[in-house]
């Protein structure tokens, strides 16, 4: 933790394939996204499409409780949302950065006037986010996330008519650049401030043909940014979600980070070559800015599929309501389906029923009020106690993160470059399923393993964090034997630690006797099959603390 901490000096800046700090120190960014704050998305209120984006659930509030009270609404929740004590846990988890997604109608004090006047009190809140993050030290990253007029023509940009305007309106995109340059010259000597990612997921397929005017209003942004700021680096998006690279047509700044976003599909090197491909061509670094939504063994390999490729990543979202899948969870207010049911057409409740259904709500989403997941914060860091699935082995290929003697002869559509010998029980080879934010990536009478033949080996890549002498640490991992009895290896940073014996071809959960030490840092248990064919589910590493 502490290392981390020292990590984050400086001015960030892209040098080759990699980010280095302002001590000239590579860095591989990890953080976490503030979803729902500056740009508050419906599905994290648990609202229908009525009530998706900012300007409905306004539109909303004030039809309940009337301009005064939603004034004092907005004001309160901007203020509790993220706080310093957010802040404060995101650094102890071990992050070393944040991305504050940014709407410009926060920031932009509506009118038709040119040039734009801004709201310095929301301004305000976006200094007081960078004076915390550079005490706690993590680097922040201004996201646009909704731009003037849209620039997905969604409900993540806070679109109001369904259409990218961003790209059909000139005054937008003037507006766009006068916005980004103002906040430039504004934190042009924020150190703390790691980068300007310029336009969230721009123009969605159905969009394209809008696509061509992407680069050239980049390169317009560019330049008016570069006129007052010269040192912060510049983060550039694809189309289709950030996935679309095919944009990038020309490098036109030498601090330059490019940034895809992953979420429902396979964790795996074939799903991100074509982003892996770009950085070798243009020489600069690449950052998954946005992943998450989905289950804790997503995250386990979908993470150390970023840490392995050497590819800095920030995880989305950090808070939201009723939801075991990000580190924090509101508390559903009480009466809360009333809400709901409005918003669908249903019965709208009183002035003073609304107050007290949305004065809970802020009241519950302080950071002191909400259910912390540990676990979640675990799977991305692979930090005990974690479970890690058996087909998240590590992404550096043979001889590092596994070694197989019989190769398929086929594909079932998942780690194709690898080539390894991923398989279900009962003979199915039917491709993985990680749909968006399904529970689990397999069917209910299916289990997604890894199968070792004799001398065959996995590697699992997990960091230590409890480094107390009197913290021991133990294996756990579910397997089978299809020939009736096999014995397997375990082996802690290429020391061997115990010897299993797997006995039937029922799946049985194997508890590991012994227990060993880890120091701070990153270390590999490997999996080794050591005569008999073993198929191997999933494994846990338990730290277990003893008294003094």
């Amino acid at each position: 933790m502490g290392s981390l901490m020292k990590d984050v000096v400086g001015f960030l800046k892209a040098k080759d394939r990699k980010l280095i700090n302002g001590e000239g120190r590579e860095i591989i960014l990890r953080g976490v996204g503030f979803g729902s704050w500056m740009l508050p998305e419906g599905y994290m209120w648990l609202f229908p499409t009525e009530g998706d984006r900012p300007r409905r659930i306004e539109r909303m509030i004030v039809d309940l409780v009337g301009e005064e009270k939603a004034d004092e609404f907005w004001k309160i929740f901007y203020d509790r949302y993220i706080s310093e004590a957010d802040i404060r846990q995101i650094a102890a988890d071990g992050f070393n950065s944040v991305r504050v997604p940014i709407n410009a109608r926060f920031l932009i004090v509506e009118g038709e006037d040119e040039p734009v006047q801004y709201n310095q009190n929301h301004l305000k809140l976006i200094d007081r986010v960078i004076d915390w993050c550079q005490e706690h030290r993590l680097y922040v990253i201004l996201d646009l996330h909704g731009a003037p007029g849209g620039q997905t023509g969604t409900n993540i940009d806070d679109s109001e008519n369904d259409l990218p305007e961003l790209f059909t309106s000139e005054r937008n995109k003037r507006i766009t650049i006068s916005l980004w340059r103002m906040l430039a010259e504004r934190y042009k000597d924020e150190w703390i401030v790691a980068g300007y990612d310029l336009l969230n997921e721009p123009l969605p397929n159905w969009f394209s043909a809008y696509n061509d005017q992407v680069m050239p209003l980049y390169k317009d942004i560019v330049k008016a940014i570069r006129e007052v700021d010269d040192q912060h680096m510049i983060i550039l998006e694809g189309a289709h979600w950030a996935t679309d690279w095919s944009i990038f047509d020309e490098k036109m700044d030498g601090n330059l980070m490019l940034q895809f976003h992953k979420y429902w599909n396979n964790p795996d090197t074939e799903s991100i070559q074509a982003f892996l491909d770009k950085r070798d061509e243009w020489n600069v670094p690449i950052y998954m800015g946005e992943g998450g939504e989905n289950n804790k063994d997503w995250y386990a390999g979908a993470f150390r599929l970023f840490e392995d490729h050497d590819i800095s990543w920030n995880f989305w979202t950090w808070k939201k309501m009723g939801k075991d899948n990000s580190p924090c969870s509101i508390l559903i207010p009480t009466e809360w389906q009333q809400l709901i049911d409005y918003l669908e057409g249903g019965v709208k409740p009183d002035k003073e029923t609304s107050e007290r259904i949305l004065w809970e709500y802020l009241y519950n989403i302080s950071f002191d009020q909400c259910t912390f997941h540990a676990d979640v914060v675990h799977s991305l860091f692979r930090r005990p106690p974690t479970r890690i699935p058996a087909i998240f082995y590590g992404f550096r290929g043979e001889g590092v993160s596994y070694h197989i003697k019989n190769r398929l002869d086929h594909s079932i559509g998942y780690r194709i470059n690898d080539g390894t010998d991923i398989r279900f029980i009962e003979g199915s080879r039917t491709t993985p399923n990680f749909e968006h934010g399904k529970g689990e990536p397999w069917q209910a009478d299916e289990r997604l393993c890894v199968h070792l033949d004799s001398g065959d080996w996995f590697a699992y890549d997990l960091t230590a964090n409890d480094t107390s002498e009197l913290t021991r640490y133990t294996v756990n991992f579910r397997a089978c034997a299809p020939d009736e009895g096999a014995s397997i290896d375990i082996l802690i940073d290429g020391d061997l630690v115990a010897n299993v014996e797997v006995v039937g071809r029922l799946w049985q959960t194997i508890h590991l006797e012994d227990q060993f030490h880890l120091s701070a840092g990153l270390h590999t248990i490997i999996l080794r099959a050591e005569n008999s064919p073993i198929q191997i589910e999933w494994l846990e590493v338990i730290p277990i603390h003893h008294g003094s």
